[in-house]
C-alpha cells in the first residue's frame, strides 16, 4: 500500500516487524497516532492490510448447523473453526445475553490469549448482515437493504441479483464485481449507472454496450475503449444506425464460443489505446486507485465519500472522516484505526472487527453493535463499559482498561513465529478462524499453502466434492435458444473440473431467475462455476499496491510505440515530465498516461 521505493527524509524510517522491509511513519501520521492516543504501528501499511484481510472471508461458505435452533445454515465458519456460530436471525434476537458469557481478567496471562478464549465462547454471526435491512436474501454476506439476491457479497440496496461482488443500489444483474446504480448488467467490473452492459470494464452512464472499456455516456457500441458519449461504434469505428444493427448481429453474444472469440478480440484492441494512471472521480488530494468522491486521503483502495484519511479499503458507502489502516465498510463513521467491518455511525474503533449500529469508543472487540466503552468483548449489543464481556462501572472500567493497556506493552502476546502484540496492534493472524486462501488476503496477496504455513497461517483444506454431475463441460447449452427448460433440475460440471486455483466447486445448478435473466439477456449459460467466474472477473481489477511510474507518453505517441496521439499534448514533441503512483505494475501491458495526457487525448 506505499509506494516501492519511500524517501527517508520525508518522515521516520521503521523496519516492519512482520516482513523486515523497511517504511516510513510520515510527520501527518504521527499527528494522527497521537489525536487518538495510540502508539505508531510497528508493521508496514502492506503487513497491516494482509494482517486485517486475512480476516474478511467474503466468499468461502460452509454448510452448518445454527448452534441455537438446530436449523441448516450457511456460513462463513468452517466447523474446525472451534466457534459457536449462530444463524443471523438467533444471533440478532434479544432472547440471548453475551454478558452471560463474561469472564474475570486475568493479570498473568496475556491479555489476547483471554480474549481469544471468549471468542471460541460466545455465539458468532453465521453470515454477516443486519438482519431487519434484508429480505428473501438468507445466502448472501456483507450485505445490508437487499432484496431478492442470492450468492451476492459485499452489496448494498440492491435487488434481483446473484453472484455479484461489491455492489451498490444494482437490480436485475448477474455476475458483477464492483457494480453501482445499474440494471440488467452481465459480467462486468467496475461499471456504474449502466444499463443492459455486459462483458465490460471501467464504464458509465453506458446503454446497450458489450465488450467494452472505460467508456462513458455511450450507447450501443461493442468493443470499443475510451470514447465519450458515443453512439453506433464497433471497436471505436462509426456507423450510421442502420449499418450498425447490421453488423451488431455477428457480435451478438448469444453462443459461447462466439463470446470468447468477440473476449480475446476486444482486450487485445484494448491495448493499444492509454488508461489513466488510477481509476478516480470527483476527487482532491488523493492517490490509490478506485476512488471517488473524496479528499485529501491517501494510499486508499476502492473508497467513496472519505476525508482526511490513508491506507484504507472497501469503503462505501462514504460519509467517512479520520480514518487510518481501516478496511470494509463506511456510512457516517469517524475516528476507526486498524480495524475491519465498520459502520453505520460508528466512531473511535480501534483494533476491532465488526462494530456497527452507532458503536463507539471500542478497542479490541468483536461482534458488537450499539455499544459504547468497550474493551476486549465479544458478541455485545447495547452495552458500555465492558471487559471480557464484564460489566463495570465508568470509574472501574477506566482503572481496569489502564492496568490492561499496560500489562499488553510489558506482557505482550506472541505468536508462534515470536512476533509480538502490544497495545496498538489488529488482532495476530494466527488467531484468525479462516483459512488464509479463503480470505480477501488470498485474493489480493496470493501465497502457497507452504508460503502460508511458513508465514504462520492456517489454510483451508481443499474439499472434496461429489455432486453427482449429469451435464458434462463440453455439453452445456452452447447458446440461449439451445437451452431446455431440464436444465434447471441438472448438475453442470465446471469446464475448470476442479484443476485451477480459484476454489473451484467442480460444478454449480442454475435457478429459475437465472434461467430467465439469460433467456431475457439472449446469453448462453455460463461454463464455470461461480467460484471461478469471480476469478476470472478479479483479473480486471488493479492490485492494492502502488508503484512509481513516468507517464508513457513520449511526445506524439507512446513510449512503446503502440498508440499514436491524436493531439498535441502540454510538453510538444517532448516527452511527458510527471510521474505518478499507480496500481499498473510494471509488468502489466496497460500504457498507463498521466491524467494531462490521458484527458487530452480522450475528455
Amino acid at each position: 500500500m506505499i509506494s516501492e521505493t519511500p524517501s527517508i527524509n520525508s518522515g521516520q524510517a521503521k523496519t516492519c516487524q512482520n516482513c523486515k522491509k523497511q517504511f516510513i511513519i510520515e510527520p501527518d501520521d504521527f499527528q494522527f497516532y497521537e489525536k487518538i492516543q495510540v502508539p505508531a504501528p510497528t508493521w508496514c501499511p502492506e503487513c497491516r492490510l494482509i494482517r486485517r484481510l486475512a480476516w474478511r472471508n467474503e466468499r468461502s461458505l460452509y454448510r452448518q448447523t445454527c448452534a441455537k435452533c438446530n436449523k441448516s445454515i450457511i456460513s462463513v465458519f468452517p466447523e474446525d473453526s472451534g466457534l459457536v456460530v449462530y444463524c443471523r436471525p438467533c444471533w440478532w434476537s434479544d432472547d440471548w445475553d453475551g454478558l452471560s458469557y463474561s469472564a474475570n481478567y486475568d493479570p498473568n496471562k496475556p491479555f489476547l490469549t483471554q480474549l481469544r478464549d471468549l471468542m471460541q465462547r460466545v455465539p458468532v454471526m453465521a453470515l454477516y448482515g443486519i438482519e431487519h435491512t434484508l429480505e428473501n436474501s438468507p445466502h448472501t454476506n456483507m450485505v445490508s437493504y437487499v432484496k431478492n439476491c442470492y450468492l451476492v457479497t459485499y452489496a448494498d440496496g440492491s435487488e434481483n441479483c446473484a453472484y455479484c461482488s461489491f455492489i451498490d443500489k444494482c437490480k436485475d444483474s448477474l455476475d458483477n464485481l464492483m457494480l453501482f446504480e445499474s440494471e440488467l448488467c452481465y459480467e462486468n467490473v467496475n461499471c456504474r449507472k449502466c444499463y443492459r452492459t455486459i462483458f465490460s470494464v471501467d464504464c458509465e452512464s453506458c446503454d446497450n454496450v458489450s465488450f467494452s472499456r472505460n467508456c462513458v455516456g455511450c450507447s450501443d457500441c461493442i468493443g470499443c475503449v475510451n470514447l465519450r458519449n458515443k453512439k453506433y461504434h464497433i471497436f471505436n469505428k462509426p456507423y450510421s444506425k442502420e449499418e450498425y444493427k447490421k453488423l451488431a448481429e455477428d457480435f451478438a453474444p448469444n453462443r459461447s464460443e462466439r463470446i470468447e472469440a468477440i473476449k480475446k478480440k476486444a482486450h487485445d484492441f484494448w491495448e493499444n489505446f492509454p488508461q489513466k494512471y488510477m481509476h478516480e472521480r470527483h476527487n482532491r488530494d488523493v492517490s490509490g486507485d478506485y476512488i471517488d468522491s473524496s479528499k485529501n486521503t491517501h494510499d486508499t483502495f476502492v473508497g467513496h465519500g472519505i476525508e482526511d484519511c490513508r491506507f484504507c479499503s472497501f469503503i462505501s458507502p462514504g460519509n467517512v472522516k479520520d480514518c487510518y489502516d481501516y478496511t470494509h465498510y463506511g456510512s457516517g463513521v469517524e475516528q476507526v484505526y486498524d480495524s475491519l467491518q465498520v459502520g453505520d455511525h460508528a466512531a473511535q474503533i480501534f483494533f476491532s472487527w465488526f462494530a456497527v449500529s452507532s458503536t463507539q469508543n471500542v478497542e479490541y472487540s468483536m461482534f458488537v453493535a450499539g455499544c459504547e466503552n468497550i474493551f476486549g468483548s465479544v458478541g455485545l449489543k447495547k452495552k458500555q463499559f465492558c471487559i471480557l464481556n464484564k460489566q463495570y462501572s465508568k470509574e472501574e472500567y477506566e482503572k481496569l482498561r489502564g492496568q490492561i493497556v499496560k500489562q499488553m506493552n510489558e506482557r505482550p502476546y506472541k505468536d508462534s513465529l515470536g512476533r509480538e502484540y502490544r497495545y496498538g496492534e489488529f488482532f495476530p493472524t494466527e488467531m484468525s478462524p479462516f483459512g488464509y486462501n479463503a480470505t480477501t488476503a488470498q485474493e489480493f496477496f496470493p501465497i502457497t499453502k507452504e508460503q502460508a504455513q511458513k508465514r504462520g497461517y492456517r489454510w483451508k483444506k481443499q474439499e472434496k466434492y461429489e455432486y453427482g454431475i449429469t451435464i458434462r463441460a463440453v455439453d452445456i447449452p452452447k447458446s440461449a435458444k439451445d437451452t431446455p427448460e431440464s436444465i434447471l433440475f441438472e448438475v453442470i460440471e465446471c469446464e475448470h473440473k476442479g484443476e485451477c486455483v480459484e476454489q473451484c466447486s467442480t460444478a454449480f445448478k442454475i435457478n429459475r431467475s437465472e434461467l430467465d435473466f439469460y433467456r431475457q439477456m439472449k446469453l448462453p449459460i455460463p461454463k464455470l462455476c461461480p467460484n471461478c467466474r469471480h476469478y476470472t472477473r478479479f483479473r480486471f481489477r488493479n492490485p492494492m499496491k502502488l508503484w512509481r511510474k513516468k507517464c508513457a507518453c513520449i511526445g506524439i505517441e507512446s513510449r512503446d510505440g503502440t498508440y499514436e496521439n491524436s493531439i498535441k499534448h502540454f510538453h510538444n514533441d517532448d516527452p511527458c515530465p510527471n510521474e505518478f503512483e499507480t496500481s499498473y505494475a510494471p509488468d502489466r501491458p496497460e500504457i498507463v498516461y498521466c491524467e494531462a495526457c490521458y484527458n487530452t487525448e480522450v475528455v
